[in-house]
């Protein structure tokens, strides 16, 4: 299976994708985020009640989604970028030592923009979904 680091530019503490465990280039992908709990942000976000930002879980789908987009050849070498996000909710309260379950199925895409629906879970119960919005640049 693809490895998150040689498809995506990102690297920690900026790559959000432990492991990508289902992919179809250019349709969708199933990946996985392992949350350990020493990540700078829980001690933050909140002290005593650590959480996992909304805002990282979004990323985290974007960077899912960004791995099946360049891994369909058309894309190879480029940069998916976010045009938008819509629709964000957010379900549950995600913490330290959940695995976070991600899945992203890709909509229109064509040689400059695209979209796609990611929904993140834990132990099968809804934490964050979101239609999600992106341009493709040159990188």
């Amino acid at each position: 299976m693809v490895r998150p680091e040689d498809v995506l530019p990102h690297r920690p503490p900026f790559l959000l994708v432990d492991e990508v465990t289902e992919l179809d280039p250019g349709q969708r992908a199933r990946g996985r985020w392992h949350l350990r709990g020493d990540e700078d942000f829980f001690a933050g976000h909140f002290p005593g009640r650590p959480t996992l930002p909304g805002v990282l879980m979004v990323e985290s789908l974007a960077q899912l989604g960004g791995i099946a987009v360049l891994s369909d050849e058309r894309f190879a070498g480029r940069l998916p970028l976010f045009g938008g996000i819509d629709r964000a909710r957010f379900r549950r309260q995600v913490v330290p030592g959940e695995v976070l379950d991600l899945e992203v199925t890709l909509g229109r895409l064509s040689a400059r923009a695209g979209s796609g629906r990611g929904r993140a879970t834990v132990d099968g119960q809804l934490a964050c979904e979101a239609d999600l919005l992106f341009v493709i640049v040159d990188s």
